[in-house]
């Protein structure tokens, strides 16, 4: 029988604490043997404080949620109330304000569960993290392409986005129903992950943007960024370890992010309007 979600959120159950406490004794021994700390099941062993599992890396993916939400909010007070609207239909002149809308609910969604997960870590929150995150980097490829190429056509930005989404769909089906493959999802995250940034990067090189310094900020500080997700190592007095420091690399950047989006749209607006006059 499954317990309810309020005693697996708190692990109070002995197979949950006797893990716990049995990994921590295995590991104090093998520290005194001079030995280095070992994975278990998959994943470093951390140290709790109260009822966060992974208390550093929670702490961090918050103050991304956190950032992610000032960065949206600021974007769309910026092109609803600060910008010029079309003087008939009242919608922004900034043809990309509904993708980057859409990037910013999928981004509070990718972090709200990132928290959760590393809060506490079980079934649900594992694969609620893990989907999250790849349907945002997926979401984040497509926006990548349709920006860099200048899409604007609905019917061919759809045919930009579908086989990206079927793509990344199976996928989570895949990690979800079939099996939670760690070494496979972390090869199609960075596959992803280094698409998006090359186009950027070309497009950066290509175009004369005015606010291209945060974007090459961004790129190479993503790049950087990456290398803690593919270089692992064990959790620094079982705290902090390279995904904490990841983690930690991306509130920076998250404000560069949205402080380009916010430019790019000041810049877009400006130049259709001069083109209406």
């Amino acid at each position: 029988m499954q317990e309810p979600l309020y005693l697996q959120w708190k692990q109070l159950n002995c197979r949950g604490d006797c893990s716990y406490y049995c990994m921590m004794q295995r590991e104090m021994e093998r520290a005194t043997l001079g030995l280095s700390p070992v994975k278990y099941h998959g994943k470093w062993p951390f140290k709790r404080i109260y009822v966060f599992q992974e208390p550093v890396s929670a702490a961090l993916s918050a103050l991304n949620l956190m950032m992610q939400f000032v960065g949206w909010l600021s974007f769309s007070i910026l092109v609803n109330y600060k910008l010029p609207l079309r003087p008939y239909s009242k919608r922004t002149y900034y043809e990309y304000t509904g993708l980057w809308h859409i990037f910013g609910l999928l981004s509070l969604n990718a972090w709200f569960w990132s928290t959760m997960f590393h809060t506490r870590d079980f079934e649900l929150t594992e694969k609620l993290d893990y989907s999250s995150a790849v349907a945002l980097l997926g979401y984040s490829l497509i926006l990548s392409l349709l920006r860099t190429l200048d899409v604007k056509d609905e019917a061919t930005r759809v045919m930009f986005a579908a086989p990206i989404l079927a793509f990344v769909t199976t996928h989570i089906l895949y990690l979800n129903f079939y099996a939670l493959d760690y070494g496979w999802n972390m090869k199609v995250c960075v596959v992803m992950g280094i698409i998006q940034l090359l186009m950027w990067a070309i497009w950066a090189g290509m175009k004369r943007h005015p606010h291209r310094s945060k974007l090459w900020a961004v790129v190479f500080g993503g790049a950087l960024a990456m290398l803690l997700e593919i270089y692992d190592f064990p959790p620094y007095h079982r705290y902090v370890d390279a995904h904490a420091l990841w983690h930690a690399t991306t509130i920076p950047l998250t404000y560069f992010w949205w402080s380009f989006i916010k430019s790019d749209a000041e810049h877009r607006t400006s130049m259709l309007v001069k083109k209406a006059k």
